[in-house]
């Protein structure tokens, strides 16, 4: 107790000592710093995967297509695969933390260019899956009020529920982190609990009645995508790393853990789909009393799955969030990106923005995307295939750079840059084989963006190409008295110089 008393009197003095220099600050300073915990992480990351709805699609694809156990394979070596570039990702969250996450790590990694073209790649891809998941929100919700009230149907009251979630999850997200993270986590959990019961404790005919429309790729590729979009957002806590107790700790495991536990979820629907085990909940979600479920059931599936939805929109809209955060930060997008809200320091205008646009996606996209989803997820499919696989690229030159490879991050880093370049081009050439070629198009809009972007930036804005890739740092007041003190230096970088007291003749001078 002596201790911890000295100590935060100490840090009480450092902060009201009084300084003849200017403090320095983190460029991501108008974020509420050091507040998250592993278990405000771990709902960020769930929140933003939502392992539940991804559990009952992958048991409904392995019971429609029928693809055994290749499928089951598939969806296993898919897991690994992710865990592999979560390794890739952790390159990073060891060393920095940055509210841009993948977008800010490949600029450390591959400079100016790859890192626009990853964040090209992030936006689309967060703003594909929350334009998704909205939209399946909407008459989930609509579909469970139907049962326990009255039946509403027709533009009008998709239109309403629609600006209800779409208001609600903008409050939510401005409100902040923590407030919405634990609640999260515990209705995730409640969902995963009552559809690994129900699994296990019913068998059933794996047949199902339900039509949907071929997908975009082979059934096995499509599996793995599948897996891929299901997973997508597992690396959502590295987008908190400044907001974060610990965050050189607790985001890498946070990293390293949601793939995990979502990868042996996923092969657990696989296996319960092929044994007719997945044959309950599918029926119940999709199909309602008339697949002979029974009304309980129903209910309680279509509860868990629209908070699923909910959660998962809500996750999006605060990761979506903090990357246009930190591009408005280096002024790569509008500057008021980079407002933060006086209380609850969050960037409202980044969360307005983000949740805007998902609106206007589901409201003019949303029969578009159900008529064609195959497509519509292809693309965000491909997008986030686009940035692991930069990202992965990334670390294997920083590693290099910095000097601290070993063979087991080279094999790691290539072994997962030339699987991400390999199924970008089976993507390509599957895409065209199958006719749809809004994927070729998607692949070569980001793999140019990078480029194209750079070149705007350099005419109308080249200030802000030497800013990106920001990320927090330490500030003046997080120093103890004595330890030295923060100079910034030519390049805009803080170095910590001895403190006069250890020297007679002053302190450095502040350069320009």
């Amino acid at each position: 107790m002596a201790v911890t008393a000295a100590l935060r009197a100490a840090i009480v003095r450092a902060q009201s000592a009084d300084q003849d220099y200017d403090p320095v600050y983190s460029p991501l300073r108008g974020l509420g710093r050091r507040r998250l915990t592993p278990i405000d992480l771990l709902g960020q990351s769930l929140s933003t995967i939502a392992p539940a709805t991804g559990m009952v699609f992958i048991a409904f694809w392995m019971i429609t297509y029928s693809p055994g156990y290749a499928g089951l394979v598939a969806i296993a070596a898919t897991t690994s695969a992710v865990f592999l570039v979560a390794l890739c990702i952790t390159h990073f969250t060891r060393r920095l933390a940055a509210a841009g996450s993948l977008y800010s790590f490949v600029f450390q990694g591959s400079g100016t260019k790859a890192a626009l073209a990853a964040g090209t790649a992030l936006v689309l891809g967060y703003l594909g899956i929350s334009v998704s998941v909205f939209s399946q929100a909407v008459p989930s919700l609509l579909d469970t009020i139907s049962i326990v009230g009255p039946q509403f149907e027709g533009p009008v009251p998709t239109g309403i529920v629609t600006i209800l979630i779409a208001v609600t999850v903008a409050w939510i997200a401005v409100r902040g982190v923590r407030f919405a993270t634990r609640a999260i986590l515990v209705v995730e959990a409640c969902s995963l609990i009552l559809i690994i019961a129900v699994m296990l404790a019913t068998r059933t005919d794996t047949a199902t009645t339900v039509a949907l429309p071929n997908p975009s790729l082979s059934v096995v590729p499509f599996l793995a995508m599948l897996t891929v979009l299901s997973m997508a957002g597992f690396e959502s806590a590295a987008f908190f790393g400044p907001e974060a107790k610990r965050p050189l700790i607790t985001v890498t495991r946070t990293v390293l853990i949601s793939p995990i536990i979502c990868g042996v979820l996923f092969v657990f629907a696989a296996w319960a789909a092929m044994t007719g085990h997945g044959a309950t909940i599918v029926g119940a979600y999709f199909e309602g009393t008339a697949s002979g479920a029974g009304p309980g059931v129903v209910l309680a599936v279509k509860i868990g799955m629209t908070c699923s939805w909910l959660a998962c929109t809500l996750g999006c809209a605060q990761a979506g969030s903090r990357l246009l955060y930190s591009m408005g930060v280096e002024r790569v997008l509008p500057s008021s990106l980079a407002r933060m809200h006086r209380r609850f320091r969050t960037p409202y205008v980044a969360v307005l923005t983000f949740v805007s646009v998902s609106t206007a996606g589901v409201l003019v996209f949303s029969d578009a995307v159900r008529d064609d989803s195959g497509s519509f997820d292809g693309v965000v499919e491909t997008a986030l295939v686009c940035a692991y696989t930069l990202v992965a690229f990334a670390s294997w030159r920083f590693l290099r750079r910095i000097g601290e490879h070993t063979w087991s991050t080279r094999l790691c880093t290539l072994s997962v840059s030339a699987a991400g370049a390999g199924l970008l081009v089976y993507i390509v050439v599957d895409g065209a084989a199958h006719g749809v070629w809004v994927l070729v198009i998607a692949a070569a809009a980001v793999a140019a963006s990078g480029t194209m972007w750079s070149a705007i930036l350099r005419r109308v804005r080249p200030e802000s190409l030497r800013a990106v890739g920001a990320f927090d740092s330490i500030e003046t007041v997080d120093l103890l008295p004595g330890t030295g003190t923060l100079l910034v230096d030519g390049d805009g970088r803080p170095h910590l110089v001895p403190d006069r007291s250890a020297f007679g003749n002053g302190l450095p001078e502040q350069r320009e």
